[in-house]
């Protein structure tokens, strides 16, 4: 019987030590004005959270061994935009999450003048603390509200070549960022030739209206989607869309100079679906707006 009971609490405590060599190793955690933040350590792997109830949180996540190796692949296909622009010079980020898509940008474009906007102080605070996020001459971080950030820009006339809108608060995105006033008021800083990109979700309720709210906005544009997970990315040119053949062109001229990142460029490109080809959603679903909110929209 002793025999018995020693074997068992043998086989518990090397189960226990199984189970804390796998387990997450919380090294931050606060709670700030908007969130909960964590950051915690599993393996090779650092995350990001912004809601510790629940496992489904991660905003950004990092390699240790390789921090400029992209992890999500949600950030791999933001770099759609790229076959859509040569060369951006002025990149507005709203959303900083640990800094990846920022850091990315500027090894590859190091002269781009790049602006991040985030709404909470203590996710810049993180994101330079545990996730490397660089700041210098050419890359900034406004502590504001995203909107905020946008209405100023148009009083002081600014453009950019590459928006990306990349804001969560932990549920989903902020409401006041899904509109068609602020899609507007977006596309309004878009250079001549400038280029859109959402971070949104292909699983979601909200999908065929956030879809006829962009494409009010900005007529076709391209879903870009790997269909193994939730996430999508809407992405709009204010100008013509690009053919395949030169898509292809972009392609075959940056891919090598994205695989270091663990981005497969062309791998990319065969996701993307121009909406012209495909729309997935009825011509009369009710387009978001300032007055009818997608909170308004989901409770009904």
């Amino acid at each position: 019987m002793n025999k018995f009971y020693i074997s068992m609490l043998t086989f518990f405590c090397l189960l226990l030590g199984f189970t804390t060599s796998i387990s997450a190793e919380v090294i931050h955690q606060e709670r700030s004005l908007y969130r909960n933040i964590l950051v915690d350590d599993k393996g090779d792997s650092r995350c990001l959270k912004f809601n510790v109830k629940s496992n489904k949180t991660n905003q950004s996540c990092l390699y240790k061994s390789d921090p400029q190796r992209l992890v999500f692949n949600y950030t791999k296909l933001l770099f759609s935009g790229l076959l859509l622009i040569e060369e951006p010079k002025n990149i507005l980020i709203i959303g900083l999450g640990g800094g990846t898509m920022s850091n990315t940008l500027h090894q590859l474009y190091p002269k781009s003048i790049i602006t991040n906007v985030e709404i909470d102080p203590a996710v810049v605070k993180v994101a330079r603390q545990y996730f490397g996020f660089l700041e210098n001459q050419n890359i900034t971080s406004v502590i504001q509200d995203g909107r905020i950030f946008i209405k100023r820009a148009i009083i002081k006339k600014q453009k950019y070549d590459w928006i990306i809108l990349d804001a969560f608060n932990g549920d989903y995105i902020p409401e006041h960022l899904l509109t068609q006033e602020f899609i507007q008021e977006t596309k309004s800083l878009l250079n001549k030739d400038g280029v859109l990109s959402a971070n949104t979700f292909s699983v979601s309720d909200l999908y065929a209206h956030e879809s006829a709210t962009y494409k009010s906005v900005f007529g076709h544009f391209f879903n870009v989607r790997n269909y193994k997970n939730s996430n999508r990315i809407i992405l709009a040119a204010n100008g013509k869309l690009p053919s395949l053949t030169l898509i292809n062109q972009r392609v075959s001229a940056l891919k090598d100079r994205l695989t270091p990142f663990g981005v497969d460029l062309e791998q990319v490109s065969n996701q993307m679906t121009s909406t012209s080809i495909e729309q997935d959603w009825p011509e009369n679903t009710k387009i978001l707006t300032d007055q009818f909110s997608p909170a308004n929209l989901l409770n009904n």
